[in-house]
């Protein structure tokens, strides 16, 4: 396969990425390697700062034939890296955690090779190039680097678009395909519980706010289990309780946040409204409340006919790989902004390093097994051809 001449050149750009990891809405020397690699690829066109500053994005086309979108993020995480290789991290704190250098490389790997397609005319159409900044954290609006790009107009008149995640739960030659709802809503909420406090020997004298979130969070954490069906996805889980200055004083107030996880945009609503329900639990025990539930990521609802389209690829290069259809967890994703607004679809590959040390996503030990790079280079390049010489159009 072509993409398997690449492997030495797609290990250089991974490790640079690597070992250069930047935070979301940081990513300016990511972005200026990305644009200069788009550069030496012929008949790219690039646009830089499309909706956010770091954002880069690439367009090779034949000026007729529909349009297809490939996603790659390219932020990093605040996580302090533990690996011992040479390319580890330059930037401490700063970790590329969740394989979005692989994400790029993969990004840049299949534009490389479909321009050569576009150059011998064996394939019609438009392919966008999506470099995106700050997938991992929002800001302060509330919003991450995707609807930024969206409102920048860079899926107007693309038919669909793809994007792949690294699965180091998942060896190579295994993907993950599913249709339909994938990955979670993501929602984070903040509460404050106010009383007026008084002296620890004196509790009778005030209210008490950690004595009144007590049965709030026992609501909680019921919600899931009794008003919520078994048979649906959902999550909340407390993240942090702060309260108190002094051993002999009890406080004022209690603040708490957490995030609200769901497939379902029914469930989502269930949640919402229960939440407020165990809080004014608060009112009845003499205190009062302020709850704060903010939106970030809707839930990743895989189109089934891009989803046809990815499977159909993987079929045809890598015949032997296990296609696993299952939802990708409650982990949430950015790309589902973009899902929203044409048709799209997200696909986990399988890239664990198998040498008996827990490499998660998000963690200090995250690594992929290189291999994973060629291989995701072949899917996305397969995928694009036959949309484009077939002109399939999702519905």
């Amino acid at each position: 396969m072509r993409a398997d001449a690449m492997f030495a050149q797609l290990v250089q750009w991974r490790r640079r990425l690597h070992a250069n990891p930047e935070l979301s809405f940081q990513e300016v020397e990511t972005a200026r390697y990305v644009a200069q690699i788009l550069k030496t690829i012929p008949g790219m066109r690039i646009e830089v700062g499309v909706g956010l500053p770091t954002a880069v994005v690439g367009t090779l086309s034949s000026g007729s034939g529909p349009t297809i979108a490939i996603r790659a993020d390219m932020d990093a995480l605040p996580i302090l890296e533990e690996n011992d290789h040479d390319f580890r991290s330059h930037n401490e704190g700063v970790m590329h955690a969740c394989g979005h250098d692989a994400h790029i490389t993969i990004g840049l790997g299949t534009a490389s090779l479909l321009s050569t397609c576009f150059q011998n005319r064996e394939i019609q159409g438009t392919v966008k190039f999506l470099f995106q900044p700050a997938e991992e954290k929002a800001d302060e609006n509330g919003s991450t680097g995707a609807p930024y790009m969206i409102q920048a107009g860079v899926l107007a008149e693309v038919d669909c678009v793809i994007a792949l995640h690294m699965s180091p739960e998942d060896q190579l030659g295994e993907v993950r395909v599913h249709d339909g709802y994938s990955m979670a809503n993501v929602d984070v909420f903040e509460a404050t519980v106010h009383g007026t406090g008084s002296h620890g020997a004196y509790p009778h004298l005030g209210t008490d706010p950690i004595w009144m979130l007590g049965p709030v969070l026992q609501a909680l954490h019921g919600i899931v289990a009794r008003r919520v069906s078994p048979l649906e996805a959902a999550v909340i889980s407390i993240g942090s309780i702060k309260s108190g200055t002094a051993s002999n004083v009890i406080p004022s107030e209690v603040t708490l946040n957490g995030t609200i996880r769901s497939y379902h945009p029914d469930v989502r609503k269930v949640l919402h409204i229960e939440m407020e329900r165990a809080f004014s639990i608060i009112t009845n025990l003499g205190g009062e409340y302020e709850l704060t539930i903010t939106p970030e990521d809707p839930s990743l609802k895989n189109s089934p006919e891009v989803n046809l389209l990815i499977k159909d690829a993987i079929n045809a290069v890598y015949p032997d790989f296990t296609v696993i259809d299952t939802p990708f967890g409650l982990g949430g994703e950015d790309f589902a902004h973009m899902t929203q607004v044409v048709p799209g679809a997200m696909f986990f590959l399988g890239c664990a390093v198998n040498d008996g040390k827990i490499r998660d996503l998000h963690t200090p030990l995250f690594d992929i097994d290189e291999k994973v790079l060629p291989v995701g280079v072949s899917i996305l390049t397969e995928a694009v051809t036959r949309f484009l010489a077939d002109q399939i159009l999702p519905e």
